[in-house]
């Protein structure tokens, strides 16, 4: 059976429905930095998400290419992320997403190496004739945080970080979103294919000691 992240880091991906304060270490991200409306049709988040999963596959897929990784193991690949931010706002204003800035991710198993990383652009960009140049190969240690599992659409997400950050505060913490620290979603549903009310999102803030 494939390597399935989610399920053998239930902690950072199986989150129950409460919050619950949780230390993120380090990981390696293909990543893509933008801005605007996500839900834009052919706009520029949904062009990144594609970039991210061609270049993920391409990884995933090396197995079958000449490029050998080593310490290779098959694997699921790991669910869509994003950090988000708003310049000049702390939080998120849901009603004006067209100021959203984001960086979308998806984690690369740790056996992958820049060089790895390297070849896999070239590899995408000659057999997809695409340009690949604004994937990132990001490592990002997230530290402390508060998370949350939210079920239901992205536009209630509100009171679930209301619940985040009462509960942080009643252990001793604080938010502490700012230019290096983000606003985290992690997507477990694929909105093309779930009901707004039916889907699972994982919720993550930053947090430190009061």
């Amino acid at each position: 059976m494939p390597f399935d992240y989610k399920k053998e880091y239930k902690e950072f991906y199986q989150p129950k429905n409460k919050p619950s304060i949780i230390e993120i270490p380090a990981m390696t991200f293909l990543a893509v930095r933008g801005k605007g409306d996500p839900n834009q049709e052919n706009g520029e988040y949904q062009t990144a998400i594609g970039l991210l999963y061609a270049l993920a596959y391409t990884i995933k897929m090396s197995k079958k290419s000449d490029h050998h990784i080593d310490g290779y193991f098959d694997y699921v690949v790991p669910p869509l992320e994003g950090f988000w931010w708003q310049e000049g706002r702390e939080g998120i204003d849901y009603e004006n997403k067209a100021d959203f800035h984001w960086i979308s991710l998806i984690r690369l198993p740790d056996f992958v190496t820049k060089a790895d990383f390297d070849w896999a652009i070239e590899e995408a960009t000659y057999k997809k004739k695409q340009d690949f140049s604004k994937v990132e190969f990001l490592t990002y240690e997230e530290g402390l945080c508060v998370q949350c599992m939210h079920l239901g659409s992205y536009d209630e997400e509100p009171v679930t970080i209301a619940a985040m950050e009462a509960y942080a505060q009643a252990q001793g913490y604080v938010i502490d979103i700012n230019s290096s620290r983000f606003h985290h979603e992690i997507y477990l549903s694929d909105p093309r294919k779930t009901a707004p009310e039916k889907r699972k999102t994982v919720l993550r803030h930053p947090i430190k000691k009061q």
